[in-house]
């Protein structure tokens, strides 16, 4: 029986290429299955203020999910950071891809050998629009020089080719997907910076009420991710943050086994708490509570309380 889905994305060339990419396998799964894409604009793509002033988390997502609850599409492809971890009523994850690589990555205008973020020169000119990676970066390069930085991956490039910054912070996995590996010249090991929530997994979301998304989507479930990403995004929610303060995670899945390390830190970098818990994998949203309760035993909570 032939049957079709509709999917929305945001129109930016990342977002493209992982709208496209679910197209395609589900296209591969199922013969019969027709799938098309509808592009939708989202706040983040219309306003260019920094996302703390226009609200963080849910500004690439909003509108998504409006289309998706009024019927106009029936699966939202998100890159899973940019994706709150409270639903609306009515929407649920079907489906969390493979992740590919979470780390952040320094790009350099220039072609000076770089091993670690202390070898970026005092006064360096960095671009970033994350305040999680300011506050880690100031914590290691405390004279470097931040300066915001908005819109797609190509603007940001050109930006720094023309000399406007001396070295970006962009996701890894961003640059891959979108066959630009060649232009980092550091993969930040997640020891010197933790990475966002979520970073480099892609979610597929749907209406709980729509069976055939949700049976498509869920044969493009990875289950060593989707672990990791519920353990994460469970830390974040426990927290109450998003985009407006400096909160990382990363989850590691070895065979039954999680291992969960996360911070929380002042927007300046000042004050930055750590901590790690391991568990069973079956526990993965109980664990990433936990974390969050130690982490605001051990300091975060005034941090929190300060910022928030």
């Amino acid at each position: 029986m032939k049957s079709s889905l509709v999917i929305g994305s945001r129109g930016s060339k990342l977002a493209l290429w992982q709208a496209e990419h679910v197209q395609s396998q589900l296209q591969t799964i199922d013969p019969n299955l027709t799938v098309r894409i509808e592009i939708i604009k989202t706040t983040g793509d219309v306003k260019t203020d920094p996302l703390t002033v226009i609200g963080g988390k849910g500004v690439f997502t909003k509108e998504l999910e409006d289309a998706l609850l009024d019927g106009r599409i029936d699966l939202a492809v998100h890159s899973l950071k940019d994706l709150p971890t409270i639903l609306p009523d009515g929407l649920t994850i079907a489906a969390i891809c493979q992740r590919e690589d979470p780390r952040d990555a320094l790009v350099v205008r220039g072609a000076s050998p770089i091993s670690s973020l202390k070898d970026l020169p005092d006064e360096a000119v960095v671009g970033t629009s994350s305040q999680r990676r300011v506050a880690q970066l100031k914590a290691i390069c405390p004279r470097v020089k931040v300066k915001d930085l908005r819109g797609n991956v190509d603007t940001r490039l050109r930006k720094l080719d023309e000399g406007q910054y001396d070295a970006l912070i962009l996701a890894s996995a961003g640059l891959r997907r979108l066959g630009l590996s060649d232009r980092i010249n550091f993969a930040i090991p997640i020891a010197e910076m933790l990475p966002a929530v979520g970073q480099g997994a892609v979610a597929i979301e749907t209406r709980t009420d729509n069976e055939v998304a949700i049976d498509a989507a869920g044969k493009l479930l990875h289950d060593q991710t989707r672990v990791a990403c519920v353990a994460e995004r469970s830390l974040l929610r426990s927290l109450g943050g998003g985009c407006q303060l400096p909160i990382a995670a990363h989850a590691l899945v070895d065979e039954k086994t999680l291992r969960l390390e996360a911070l929380v830190a002042s927007p300046d970098g000042a004050r930055i708490v750590r901590g790690a818990i391991s568990g069973s994998t079956a526990d993965a949203n109980e664990l990433g509570s936990d974390l969050a309760d130690k982490l605001r035993a051990d300091g975060a909570d005034a941090i929190l309380q300060e910022y928030l």
